[in-house]
């Protein structure tokens, strides 16, 4: 089915009528495109991963806003989550049928982006061991 509201023609067709935006692109637009949501997803779709190699793989991210973000896309149900009852136990977070569907617009944003965002290291955040180092000198 379409993403076009009633009456409202497809892109190609523009110039015929005023564009009104699909509700349905507007809210996965949002939730995607939501601070930090990307980065999980990239992350995810490469593998399986707890909660701590995101924390460490996704530079300036705060464990309360991994977890934020995480419970949102479970919620979502684009992430699924996974207690292995182990000693210690293990919970695991992989991407649901779901959130796996995202693989071909996620590797078209990464291809834009070797196209067109140039690396800017000084402009880059620095990652998890840089923050835990810089606040064990200040204290």
């Amino acid at each position: 089915m379409p993403c076009y509201p009633e009456g409202v023609t497809p892109m190609k067709d523009v110039a015929k009528s005023a564009p009104q935006l699909c509700t349905r692109f507007h809210y996965a637009s949002e939730l995607i495109g939501r601070r930090w949501n990307g980065a999980i997803i990239f992350m995810l779709l490469k593998q399986t991963c707890r909660f701590a190699t995101l924390r460490d793989g996704i530079p300036g991210i705060t464990d309360r806003m991994l977890s934020e973000r995480l419970q949102e896309l479970e919620a979502e149900g684009l992430v699924e989550r996974t207690v292995v009852p182990e000693t210690p136990v293990r919970v695991e977070y992989s991407l649901s049928k779901k959130g796996t569907a995202l693989a071909e617009a996620v590797d078209s944003i990464a291809s834009w982006a070797e196209k067109y965002i140039p690396l800017q290291p000084d402009k880059a955040k620095p990652g998890r061991a840089a923050q835990l180092k810089r606040r064990a000198a200040s204290r």
